[in-house]
């Protein structure tokens, strides 16, 4: 039976447990699809209700902010396929302007629209399907929905880096080391700070750490087709989905590249968790974010939690966008 929704979007009563979905029979297996409302193209975004907001407000105690935004010409050399950026400077006698080629907004620091992966079977959140993505006014499931209203909320940071090291283990940035959810829990437990629904996760592999000290070489060998380098994440198993979604996460970021540990298997739904997030869940990601700092300050002063705030850019049908993000505490 399918649940009904209040006028803010979310469902009336809750949301379901993930092995209760989907809400209808004719949806697929494990998907969100409905949850919010049969025509919907926010996902998980939508737990950020003006609660929630005002929520992640109140823990801003001291005024510290961070950005969480890598340079847009980072990582360089391109990975996964992606081109360099061309910035042309334009300048007259009493002023500059500037343009940009070759931009990819999925380059650097990003947000994955749900636009941007299908499911291999069911295709994207919802029941989008290609033809609906066009770029065009009237083109679905684009970074522009996000846009539009804008994301924050109350974040809380997992130092996975930082746990490893504290129990003599290491998270090595350059193996395919995969996390589960129950080493996120413990992580969770020794910083002494629990999830609510609602939540912006963010996760700190220490990868882009690495990265930054990493050779020209190692850089070279990462950007080389094709393109299937070694870099920790969180497992692909459905377990991982099932803990974000009965979590409530509204959006999941990570410093790594794929959020997942990578090489990514896109030829079954087993290997890949991008998947079953996406677009069964319609929960909002972001990767390559910039945590070092914000880890930083978070360890000297205990408090692993405050104000996340999002501006992704306003493109129609668009299948990511630079991160825009802060970390207020």
């Amino acid at each position: 039976m399918a649940s009904s929704t209040s006028s803010s979007g979310l469902p009336v009563g809750g949301l379901p447990r993930y092995r209760d979905l989907p809400i209808d029979d004719s949806k697929p297996a494990r998907s969100a699809w409905g949850v919010f409302g049969d025509d919907d193209q926010t996902g998980t975004v939508n737990l950020l209700t003006p609660e929630r907001v005002k929520l992640g407000a109140g823990l801003v105690r001291k005024g510290a902010v961070f950005s969480l935004n890598w340079s847009i010409e980072e990582p360089s050399p391109p990975i996964s396929g992606r081109g360099e950026l061309r910035h042309t400077i334009l300048r007259s006698a009493v002023s500059t302007d500037d343009y940009y080629d070759g931009f990819y907004p999925q380059r650097s620091t990003q947000l994955d629209s749900l636009a941007h992966m299908a499911h291999p079977e069911h295709g994207f959140y919802n029941g989008c399907t290609h033809e609906d993505i066009t770029g065009r006014p009237g083109s679905r499931n684009g970074v522009d929905v996000w846009a539009r209203r804008g994301i924050a909320g109350r974040f809380v940071l997992v130092d996975l880096a930082a746990h490893r090291e504290r129990l003599g283990a290491e998270l090595p940035a350059d193996e395919s080391t995969v996390v589960t959810v129950d080493e996120v829990d413990e992580a969770l437990a020794n910083q002494q700070v629990e999830l609510a629904e609602g939540d912006v996760l963010l996760l700190r592999f220490g990868w882009m750490h690495w990265y930054e000290q990493a050779s020209p070489e190692q850089r070279s060998a990462l950007a080389s087709p094709p393109h299937r380098f070694a870099a920790p994440g969180l497992s692909p198993q459905e377990r991982t989905a099932e803990w974000l979604w009965d979590q409530g996460i509204a959006m999941v970021c990570a410093d790594s590249p794929a959020l997942e540990a990578h090489p990514v298997d896109f030829s079954n739904v087993e290997g890949c968790l991008h998947y079953r997030i996406i677009p069964l869940l319609g929960l909002a990601v972001g990767e390559l974010f910039a945590l070092d700092d914000l880890a930083a300050d978070c360890a000297a002063d205990g408090v692993y939690e405050g104000l996340f705030t999002s501006a992704p850019i306003n493109k129609v049908g668009g299948s990511g966008s630079p991160g825009n993000a802060l970390a207020i505490k």
